[in-house]
């Protein structure tokens, strides 16, 4: 059965953009050959790649144009099948690319097929979402030292109230921590 994990940079006062739709400049403070081995096993490890609409064209855009500077990263990007849950969205050019319009009942069914994982990135209304349906295995977080003060935050008023355990932490020389919950088992 396959995990769906939630990964995202965000700061320590929680936002995962700035004012401004992709006002991620704080990426860069944790950014590193660490971080950039990391991403490069959960990308070894992931057979599907989930984005909503917004984050889809913002990461379609990037990928379709990265440099040989992205190296390893961006092959692994345009090659790896995608999911783009949006109602909006009708063409999807992004190489290896399906497009749903009801993500809680494809990611389900998905779930249930092979044995890789699924990965959220970004897509802070799409993450909202599939919390409120339980789906989500895991959350992998990168936290940036820095307070942003202002932007959008990851987790919205109105997410389920769930515990989590801490399963593991990574922390980075750039000064940054990426922590490992699952949700605890419901009572």
């Amino acid at each position: 059965m396959r995990k769906l994990i939630m990964w995202n940079v965000i700061t320590l006062d929680g936002y995962f953009e700035g004012e401004k739709n992709w006002d991620l400049s704080f990426h860069g403070l944790v950014w590193g050959k660490e971080l950039e081995e990391f991403s490069l096993t959960q990308l070894r490890s992931a057979d599907l790649l989930v984005f909503g609409a917004t984050t889809y064209q913002g990461m379609a855009d990037y990928w379709t144009k990265a440099t040989e500077e992205e190296g390893e990263v961006a092959k692994f990007m345009n090659q790896i099948p995608k999911l783009a849950c949006s109602t909006t969205l009708n063409v999807a050019n992004w190489n290896n690319t399906t497009i749903t319009k009801d993500a809680v009942t494809e990611i389900s069914k998905l779930k249930k097929e092979g044995n890789g994982d699924m990965f959220v990135f970004g897509s802070g209304i799409l993450s909202a979402l599939l919390m409120k349906a339980g789906l989500f295995d895991e959350y992998r977080i990168c936290i940036a030292p820095v307070f942003l003060g202002k932007g959008r935050r990851l987790f919205q008023e109105g997410i389920p109230n769930n515990q989590l355990k801490l399963v593991e932490t990574n922390p980075l020389s750039t000064g940054g921590v990426v922590l490992f919950y699952q949700p605890t088992e419901k009572s």
